[in-house]
Formats: structure tokens, sequence, C-alpha cells
């Protein structure tokens, strides 16, 4: 198994069963997709723009918050329509910023209330029971099922979950709109002190020492047998294949891997270093015209002081997809749409790094989610699991890893592991 979110909770897992794990990372670090660099200049850079939703079940199961020293993004998001920002906050959390979100013009004042009957709605119900619910796209749901106008589909939805889905086309599953929506209403955004990267570090430093085997590439699965890139074979009783789908598929191709979803998203990340910044709002602003490549974009040293050292500001500007020209093009478009944004000063930012992530997301769309837990039992003795298995999350991939871990120690207590 990789030493990714789903590996390391499976891990956990079993080593608190009292099972002598061992993982074997390619890399030379934990975390997988979540990841943060350290910028020679003192700025942390994750993978790609990545948060934490706080009212994640696994993460408030695994994760201990109060170590990770969480950064909270504001309740709410800055929309950027007609030439100036435009406040949609969350009510119940911020009252005093209920009027600017009720003249906001991306929606009408049965759009708002809407949203705000989505949220009660959604958390009414056991999380079980949102993913049993019918399946459509995302989309679909938020114009047929919940009633929303074209104005706030395309002004506000489409960034807003554009950024979270890595599409603004809302082809997502509605299943996973629904848990995402309900996420945000149980918690906040949040991002750890130490960059995302602190939280597979957090659980790696649960798990006994010599478990993690780094620079271990496993070149194929063969019955109960790891074969390793070296040539050396691994003979155990039990093999967990924690990777992302593509390589879950090659390792699981002789034992039916049909079921492994391969398509994916792809994201681009490009980060500025401001001497100030150029809002004071710890606040997701999001592009709701449509036009130009940026999504979205945080003054993420806002949000978490630490990710940038003192006396500058970290900006993060997100693009879906992968775009087709070189980083220096890309950072002038970001750049000039930015400048927009925020007046002649964005001209004087420095640009730190431009992050193309090609693998970011398994492939939402239906029917992706039906069912909305695939098996992690391939048979007795292999197991699979990542966040394809479960929703295309932080908390899907921990789960996995944990659904993994119950089927070795279910076929362990039943005598099929040799």
């Amino acid at each position: 198994m990789g030493a990714g979110l789903a590996g390391l909770a499976c891990a956990r897992e079993l080593s608190e069963a009292g099972l002598r794990v061992r993982i074997l990372e390619a890399t030379d670090q934990v975390g997988g997709r979540v990841r943060t660099f350290e910028h020679e200049d003192g700025f942390l850079l994750d993978r790609g723009f990545q948060v934490l939703l706080t009212a994640y079940p696994e993460t408030q199961r695994l994760l201990d918050y109060d170590a990770l020293q969480l950064g909270r993004f504001y309740s709410g998001a800055l929309v950027r329509h007609d030439g100036a920002f435009h406040r949609v906050a969350d009510p119940f959390r911020h009252p005093t910023d209920a009027p600017a979100t009720l003249m906001a013009p991306i929606g009408s004042l049965a759009d708002k209330l809407r949203v705000g009957a989505a949220s009660w709605r959604l958390r009414r119900p056991r999380l079980r029971a949102l993913f049993a619910r019918p399946e459509t796209t995302t989309e679909a749901a938020l114009r047929e099922r919940w009633g929303f106008s074209d104005t706030i589909i395309d002004r506000f939805f489409r960034p807003f979950l554009g950024g979270i889905f890595l599409e603004n086309e809302l082809r997502t599953s509605s299943r996973m709109f629904a848990f995402v929506f309900r996420m945000f209403a149980e918690g906040v955004a949040a991002l750890p002190a130490g960059g995302v990267q602190a939280m597979p570090r957090q659980l790696a430093r649960g798990l006994p020492k010599d478990t993690v085997h780094f620079g271990t590439e496993v070149a194929a699965v063969e019955g109960r047998t790891v074969r390793l890139e070296s040539g050396d074979g691994l003979e155990v009783p039990a093999i967990v294949v924690a990777t992302e789908a593509p390589e879950a598929a090659r390792l699981l191709e002789a034992e039916a891997a049909g079921d492994v979803q391969t398509e994916s998203r792809s994201t681009t990340t490009v980060y500025f270093a401001a001497g100030r910044p150029p809002t004071d709002e710890a606040a997701l602003m999001l592009n709701g015209t449509g036009a130009g490549p940026v999504n979205t974009a945080v003054v993420l040293s806002n949000v978490q002081p630490s990710y940038a050292p003192p006396g500058q500001a970290l900006i993060s500007a997100s693009v879906l997809g992968n775009p087709p020209v070189s980083d220096d093009e890309l950072e002038g478009e970001v750049r000039r749409q930015l400048r927009d944004w925020f007046g002649a000063g964005v001209e004087g930012w420095r640009a730190l790094r431009t992050v193309r992530v090609d693998y970011a997301l398994p492939e939402q769309a239906p029917p992706f989610l039906s069912p909305p837990m695939k098996r992690v039992r391939r048979r007795p003795g292999l197991y699979c699991c990542g966040d394809h298995r479960r929703t295309a999350s932080i908390n899907g991939a921990l789960a996995s890893g944990r659904a993994a871990a119950q089927a070795v120690l279910a076929d362990r207590r039943a005598g099929r592991l040799a």
C-alpha cells in the first residue's frame, strides 16, 4: 500500500488491532496528493488548492484538530461580478452580513432563501440517507430538485462548486453535492498551520516505527506476493492496494479491476507573493463572470498566517484543468485577470510557482456514486482503497482506508487469510 491518506488510515486501523503492517511508498514522503512544498523564501505551497472541511466524520475520528492549529476560512464568499466583489455569507455565522448577502446580485431573494432551505434540509437525514437519494448531475439537482435560477447557478454555484469538484459544468454526482453542501453547513473550511501535508504527517506519527518504507516501488501483485521494481518479492497474508485509481487498475488487472474508475480531473494553481495582501478578508473569491482563467482566488496567509513569512502575503489563484500553455503564459493571463480584480499593485507581485496536478480527483459524474460505497475486498487477501472507492475527498480517502482494514480484520477472524 502507498502512504497517502487511504493507506495511512488503513495502516492505523490494522496497527491498532495488533497487526504488523508495512507501507510501501514509492516517493520520499507521506501524503500522496496531499502534499505541501516548503518554498525557499518561507512560503508553504500546497499541491493544488486544498482545504479541510472540519465536519468530515473521518477527520474528526482520526485527526487532532488542536494540534493542527487550524486557520479558518470566512463562512461565505466574495463573488466577482460586474466589476465588483459581492458578499455572500452564512447568515447564521455572520448575521451582520445578511443585508449585504440579500442585496448581492447573484440571484433572487427566492434563490437565497432556497440556499438556506437546502442547508437545513440536507443536515436533517443521516448521511447514508443522502447517498440513497436518486443520483443525477449537480446541475440537474440544483435546477429541478432545489429550484435555483440560472443566475445563482452561473454566478455562485459554478465557481464555488467548480473549485471543489474541479469542473464548472456541474456534471458531478448530485450525491456528492449533497454531501459537500452538508459538510459546509455543519463545519468550516480550514488550513493546518503546517500546510495540508500536516494531516498525513500526523497520521503517520501514530504508526509504529519503520512502518513506512520510502523509495519502494511496486511492480506487480501476484497472488499473495508483492513484486517490487527491484525484483524482490514479499510474501504476505494480505495486500492492500492504496493508490490512485490508474495505478490501482494496473496492479489489479489480473483481479478483474473493471470497477476501478480511472478517469480523472486536473487542476492548476498559480501562487504569488506580495508585500501586502490585496484584501484583509479570509474569504474565497469566486469568478462570477465565467471569463478568464481564474476560477477562484484567496489570500491564504489571511486564512493561515503560517503560509507566508512575516510581512508577506501569499495569494493563490486556481484554474480548472491543465491549460495547454506554458507556465509563463498562464501566469501572465492570471495576473491580468487579477489586476482587474485588485488593481495595478498586482504587477508588483512575485510569481512563486505554478503547480499542475494532472490526477487531482477521480471523475465523479453519475454513476460514480452508484453505489456510494464500492467494494474494497477483491478476494480474501487482496483489498483496494482510495478516494475512488468512496467520495472523491479527504473524507472518502480515509473512509475507504478504514473499510479496507475492517475487511482484512473480518477475513482474518473468519480464518480466510493464510
